[in-house]
């Protein structure tokens, strides 16, 4: 009976702590749960359809979630118009606060950049950033024409002022002259005249200083509560990580040339498929970039130009002239394609890329192209001529016949005229073949 007694009361107190521990568990859970949730984006490089659906992504994943804020840490030097407007509008109607961070120091919210951070509910930079020049330009990087440039100047004015006037005369003036005089403030003179609301040093900092800043959204006044929060940083997928890789204008040229050099090799000298496969999928990733960046399409011809101007040197052959006037035609292309003195320089090609890349791009296409010619051109050798040259091993001493193996094949061997006597086991070079004899020598002598 006492025993039973004690293993009842041990039972007993057993439930109890796992009672205890699962109660203890759940409030840790429950605290948990209750801890306002931050999303936290990264976003470095120019604007581009990736990074737009990075943002939207990261939108979605905050309004499922219930997070409190979602702040868009942005350091670009802008990007197209019609991204930046699919941004901003993801912007406007996200359901959570977004809070856009320019950083980090040294970083830039220029050109579409400055208006997507004006969109954001609440703005911040990090010390030593800066925001503007968001005059806009051409499809290809070019000046505007004066009609042209006044209607895109009026459209993104009145963008901006819409986005700005909340925060005060001063912060609209600003902004609108980023547009139609391509000013630039530091961040210490956005926060004075009110386009951003913190100058924060990290991420920390910022959470510290926004909680209880009051945002609008959809019209309701609300304060943020960001003491205590739960961070959860979203990265960037690697189909958008490479999207925003293939964005960049010195990828894209060294695609298109070893795309197009693959492409013309396999057309020149048919017979296998790597060249062409290499080709084509060069071709279809800068198809991308090129569907993305501002191109000048002469540079597109010029490129052709010079690899039809390879392909020519080789079927008549020209002593380098034509495969010297095809690097030149090149290097233009390159330079063309992307560069010229309105584009901004995030969206520029090296000149040192270029010329590099064109001079070996060059000079390897000629080099296999001469290699396969020769191939082709070479007299076909079978049966006893095919002899000629090749290696073997005595397999007795020849003196002066013997036997030696030749890829696989035992043949009755004799020494060529003038050579001693040689060793078995010793390295022989098959002189000639005489019917069912090869003439050999000594391979080291």
């Amino acid at each position: 009976m006492r025993k039973a007694f004690l293993k009842r009361i041990f039972l007993l107190a057993l439930v109890s702590c796992c009672y205890v521990v699962a109660g203890s568990t759940s409030i840790t859970s429950s605290a948990q749960s209750d801890s306002p949730l931050v999303i936290v984006l990264t976003a470095d490089g120019p604007i581009s359809p990736a990074m737009a659906e990075y943002l939207s992504r990261g939108i979605e994943t905050a309004e499922r979630r219930g997070a409190e804020a979602l702040i868009f840490q942005l350091n670009t030097p802008g990007g197209a118009v019609t991204t930046m407007n699919a941004m901003v509008q993801d912007i406007l109607a996200s359901q959570v606060p977004v809070v856009v961070y320019v950083a980090p120091r040294g970083g830039m919210a220029a050109s579409a950049g400055t208006i997507i951070t004006l969109a954001g509910h609440a703005a911040a930079m990090a010390p030593e950033t800066m925001i503007g020049a968001a005059s806009p330009v051409g499809g290809e990087g070019e000046d505007l024409g004066e009609t042209m440039a006044a209607k895109e100047e009026n459209a993104l004015s009145a963008t901006v002022r819409a986005l700005a006037e909340r925060r005060g005369s001063q912060a609209v003036a600003l902004a609108e002259k980023t547009i139609r005089e391509a000013a630039a403030a530091s961040a210490n003179e956005a926060l004075e005249i009110g386009l951003v609301d913190f100058i924060a040093r990290d991420l920390n900092d910022l959470l510290s200083q926004m909680d209880g800043f009051p945002v609008s959204l959809d019209g309701e006044t609300i304060a943020l509560e960001t003491s205590n929060v739960q961070v959860e940083k979203v990265s960037i997928s690697f189909i958008e990580q490479l999207l925003l890789i293939l964005t960049n204008p010195s990828i894209v040229f060294i695609l298109l040339s070893v795309g197009v050099q693959a492409i013309l090799i396999e057309i020149s000298s048919p017979g296998g498929w790597a060249a062409g496969f290499i080709g084509a999928c060069c071709l279809a990733l800068a198809a991308y970039g090129i569907g993305v960046l501002p191109v000048n399409w002469f540079g597109l011809v010029f490129i052709v130009i010079a690899f039809i101007l390879f392909i020519l040197d080789i079927k008549a052959p020209t002593h380098g002239g034509l495969t010297a006037a095809g690097i030149g035609s090149l290097i233009v292309g390159g330079l063309v394609l992307f560069n010229s003195p309105s584009t901004p320089s995030f969206q520029r090609v090296s000149v040192p890329l270029v010329v590099g890349v064109s001079l070996f791009s060059g000079l390897v296409f000629f080099t296999i192209m001469m290699i396969a010619v020769r191939a082709q051109r070479a007299p076909v050798r079978t049966g006893q001529e095919s002899m000629s040259g090749k290696m073997g091993v005595a397999r007795s001493a020849i003196d002066p016949t013997g036997s030696v193996q030749v890829g696989g094949e035992l043949w009755t061997a004799e020494l060529a005229p003038g050579e001693a006597p040689i060793p078995a086991g010793a390295r022989v070079v098959v002189v000639s073949a005489e019917g069912i004899r090869v003439i050999v020598r000594n391979k080291n002598q």
